[in-house]
């Protein structure tokens, strides 16, 4: 059964309407924007000025951390302070790990409370056992008499619920059934959510969260078929957890939530920054709209699934191209590509690509427009007073161009060449492919899926070494969103018999409210090369809507790093700060950042607290936990192996810890 209506236009998935507070989540209502408090929850006046500061900028859902009955108690003044203000109507959300108890003492004050399925009456000690199923069906059992008490007083309160899995916390016994798995992520939902049914209780909310982009995608459409395989019809709640902060924590968020609202799943969404909350809004509002301009009522044109599995990643098979020093194929990251508007300007993006701050993050290819033979020259002569030119060349011919104009060129190039335009036939495919044959380069078809069905057969014949297809249109005809085309091109070419890689280009206007601001450039980029290389499609990349090609070529890489595609520096999974971290999260992110970002590779969680700590970070190299106020736990995969050091000694022992496990390098000196 398919998870969305299409995967080639935004229909949005039909669900249930449930009430938090006064705020409708799901059915007819608009995606509903959310955030959560930083501060300690009993200190209630500033817990009420960060709510009034959060939703004075537009959220609509306030989330506050219980993690004790006193923090849950003090939710009750919270609320009426909130109100008082004249704030009533946005509804507060109670966040518990752990205490069941909290919960029922948060239920009796606030509109929602979130539960997590892997520590509510669990606690993760990473045991490795085998349940029998009389095993099993004794923790399920134990699992209902914890859960139902407040599962009834929430009906009875009329409250609605959130279960809310992550991916960083599932209990030992999910994970010694199902691994660490999404399917384990769903089925650890799918328990809590069958004992609210028991009781009769539908007022729900569920999400899949993890902060590895590609884990969590997969596991809300897991959950979606799941759920549609059993008559279940609940809201989702999305968001890419521990995702970090500034550019890459936007990216993060932007691929997981943008990939899923334009398949149409998605009804209330946080973007999670390590930064203050209030700058998660305007992030999580640009990807809001953006969904929303694209949904369509009643069913799709064409079909709802390809040939893609949507729950297990895997690269699409690509021929390999001999593109010199970037190779392109399955066993190579993704290409970047820069454009330069003119062939005037290539001498001045040479001069700049070339730079050493450009080492880790080089434009492989250089995409240069031609529009005649004066261009050519011009470019033939940025390449030769040039100290260091780009892996290969992509010529964006116009349509006047003719292979006989480029021939001479191609000749003196030194680097391989791909020819690139758009194709009024296969006749005229077929002699700019011969000419990309016989000189030993390569032929780029940029077409619309209803184009490349015709031009289809000429592709097969031009050669899968020595083609690559793309698409530059941002809002391809007949109503596909841009991801979809993409969809489209890898079913036209797998009938095709066509390996011919594809090239992601970004042109700009992947949704139909795009602005030329520079979030709303990269949201649109991580949405469209984010989301389908998490799908597994694509070998090489352009994101064309930076006139600065030096960071147009970081942002590529930035998109690419945080879609787990390739890696060019170190990572950092971090989570936002709540009421439960024990040390500002913010300053020590950006100061272990400082001394460590040059690690390339190497992945480093910083977490506030131990619920969600050692299982999110688990696929981190090395782990910065608070462990107790002003104590710090130092990780090594899941393995804590340092306990309670002090704060101040923490940055130094880390360092130390990489370095034992030979991860560490020395930074290079800072050029002048």
């Amino acid at each position: 059964m398919a998870y969305c209506v299409s995967r080639f236009q935004t229909v949005r998935r039909p669900t249930r309407e449930v009430a938090v507070g006064g705020v409708g989540v799901g059915g007819s209502n608009p995606i509903r924007i959310q955030s959560m408090t930083t501060s300690d929850t009993q200190d209630v006046a500033a817990t009420v000025r960060q709510s009034i500061a959060l939703a004075e900028v537009g959220c609509e859902i306030v989330r506050v951390t219980a993690p004790n009955v006193q923090a849950a108690r003090c939710l009750r003044d919270i609320r009426a302070g909130l109100s008082a203000a004249g704030w009533g109507a946005v509804p507060l959300v109670a966040d518990i790990h752990f205490l069941p108890q909290a919960a029922m003492e948060a239920v009796e004050h606030v509109e929602k409370v979130r539960i997590n399925p892997g520590n509510y009456a669990d606690k993760k000690r990473f045991a490795v056992r085998d349940y029998s199923e009389a095993d099993y069906d004794r923790e399920l059992l134990r699992l209902y008499e914890a859960f139902s008490p407040l599962v009834k007083r929430s009906k009875e309160l009329g409250r609605s619920m959130r279960i809310g899995t992550n991916h960083g916390s599932l209990s030992d016994r999910i994970m010694n059934r199902y691994g660490d798995t999404p399917l384990g992520m769903v089925e650890s939902a799918l328990e809590f959510l069958r004992i609210a049914e028991s009781h009769g209780f539908r007022d729900i909310i569920l999400s899949m969260k993890s902060s590895n982009p590609k884990v969590m995608i997969e596991a809300y459409r897991l959950l979606v078929e799941r759920m549609d395989a059993e008559d279940m019809h609940y809201p989702l709640h999305l968001g890419v957890t521990e995702a970090g902060d500034g550019e890459d924590g936007r990216i993060k968020g932007s691929i997981g939530i943008g990939s899923l609202l334009l398949d149409g799943l998605g009804d209330t969404i946080r973007v999670s920054l390590t930064e203050d909350s209030v700058y998660e809004i305007p992030v999580a509002r640009a990807i809001a709209d953006k969904a929303m301009s694209l949904w369509r009522g009643g069913a799709s044109a064409g079909p709802a699934a390809d040939s893609i599995d949507p729950y297990h990643f895997e690269r699409r098979a690509a021929a390999a191209l001999a593109l010199g020093a970037a190779p392109v194929g399955p066993e190579h990251p993704p290409r970047v590509i820069v454009r330069v508007p003119a062939a005037a300007q290539a001498a001045a993006a040479l001069g700049e690509l070339a730079s050493p701050r450009m080492k880790d993050t080089p434009a492989e290819g250089l995409l240069v427009p031609v529009a005649d033979a004066a261009d050519l020259e011009t470019l033939r002569g940025a390449l030769n007073g040039s100290a260091s030119g780009p892996a290969f060349l992509v010529l964006e011919m116009a349509p006047g161009m003719l292979p006989a104009h480029v021939e001479p060129f191609l000749a003196a190039a030194g680097v391989p060449v791909v020819l690139m335009r758009r194709f009024a036939g296969a006749a005229q495919l077929g002699d700019w492919a011969g000419l990309a044959r016989r000189t030993g380069n390569f032929v780029a078809v940029d077409a619309s899926p209803t184009e490349l069905e015709g031009l289809a057969d000429a592709v097969r014949a031009a050669g899968d070494d020595r083609t690559i297809v793309t698409c530059s249109e941002a809002s391809p005809a007949g109503g596909d969103h841009a991801v979809g085309a993409y969809r489209r091109i890898v079913e036209i070419l797998s009938s095709a018999r066509s390996r011919a890689p594809i090239w992601i280009r970004n042109t700009g206007g992947t949704c139909v409210r795009a602005d030329s601001s520079f979030l709303s450039r990269l949201i649109e980029a991580s949405m469209l090369t984010g989301g389908l290389l998490c799908d597994g499609v694509g070998d090489l990349v352009s994101i064309e809507t930076e006139h600065d090609p030096a960071r147009s070529a970081r942002l590529s890489y930035n998109v690419l790093q945080g879609a787990g595609g390739r890696i060019s520096k170190a990572e950092f999974v971090a989570c936002p700060s709540c009421g439960r971290t024990l040390f500002d999260l913010q300053t020590t992110t950006q100061r272990i950042r400082a001394q460590t970002a040059h690690l390339k590779g190497v992945k480093i969680a910083i977490m506030g607290c131990i619920v969600n700590g050692p299982g999110e970070m688990a696929d981190a190299d090395f782990g910065y936990v608070g462990g107790a106020p002003s104590k710090i736990n130092l990780y090594v995969g899941k393995q804590c192996v340092q306990y309670n050091i002090p704060q101040a000694e923490a940055d130094a022992r880390l360092i130390a810890l990489i370095k034992e496990h030979r991860k560490w390098a020395e930074p290079e000196p800072a050029r002048a």
